[in-house]
């Protein structure tokens, strides 16, 4: 009975045995989740990415990478590119993010990187209970075995919700109660969170979708305005540099939060 069990175990979707993952340490863990631009389309044209890595994204060996196989490995560009496997990634916040975290903390130790993100989901797609949630939660908490703290969220999500006068309508509650379900199945009630207002869409309702962003206030969350960053050739995606700019502003972000405790 108790082999029969093991079994059932294994083949669920959302299980991993312990021995998946790899001990480095205290890890400062950092969520990755959203949609394309935070899994990175920089680079990608025609579908193809063009292999530039900018310095700032370079592989460090404090930087790992959780992968969709749930163990550890040194970070590399596309840190996305197993989780969002359906597209092309290419250059994403990440990697500039976690560099220029280490630059200016470097105290901060070992950097874990959780990357979430899929390209084209809204955010009903994100609620609790469904896929990419129940994904994000069992990711997160197998990072967390064998030692680390998680220290953020970082969220850029929403111009799937340009698309429907409704959804955008809607927009504001439905991440508001994402942030708090999170927050709350993560057992972690001040959780920092640094979500990114829109610099691009899909629909006609841009306008709606960042208001809403702009408008939430939850405690120990900042927002990260990409708006006026350069877009690539499908004036959706952003390029390489701006998702180099962007992963700075969300260090930087990050780093008022320690500075705010002092």
């Amino acid at each position: 009975m108790l082999a029969y069990i093991f079994l059932i175990l294994l083949a669920h979707p959302f299980y991993v045995s312990p021995a998946n993952t790899t001990p480095n340490g205290n890890k400062s863990i950092f969520i990755l989740a959203g949609q394309s631009n935070m899994s990175g389309r920089g680079g990608v044209v025609n579908n193809t990415f063009d292999g530039y890595i900018p310095p700032q994204c370079q592989s460090n060996s404090s930087i790992l990478r959780l992968t969709k196989g749930l163990s550890w490995e040194v970070a590399k560009e596309p840190i996305h590119q197993d989780i969002d496997y359906y597209a092309i990634c290419g250059i994403g916040p990440g990697m500039s993010f976690a560099n220029s975290i280490l630059k200016n903390d470097p105290k901060i130790g070992v950097i874990g990187l959780v990357p979430c993100a899929v390209g084209s989901t809204n955010i009903s797609q994100w609620s609790k209970g469904s896929f990419y949630y129940s994904q994000m939660l069992n990711r997160t908490r197998i990072a967390l075995q064998g030692g680390g703290t998680l220290k953020s969220l970082l969220w850029y999500q929403g111009e799937s919700d340009t698309l429907n006068v409704e959804d955008a309508k809607l927009y504001k509650s439905r991440l508001q109660k994402f942030f708090i379900d999170l927050r709350y199945d993560l057992k972690a009630p001040f959780l920092p969170i640094i979500q990114v207002a829109l610099a691009t869409e899909l629909g006609p309702y841009k306008k709606i979708i960042r208001q809403a962003q702009l408008g939430i206030h939850l405690r120990n969350m900042k927002t990260v305005d990409a708006n006026g960053l350069k877009v690539g050739p499908d004036y959706v995606h952003l390029s390489t540099q701006a998702q180099v700019q962007l992963g700075q502003m969300l260090a930087n972000a990050f780093l008022k939060f320690a500075s705010e405790k002092e």
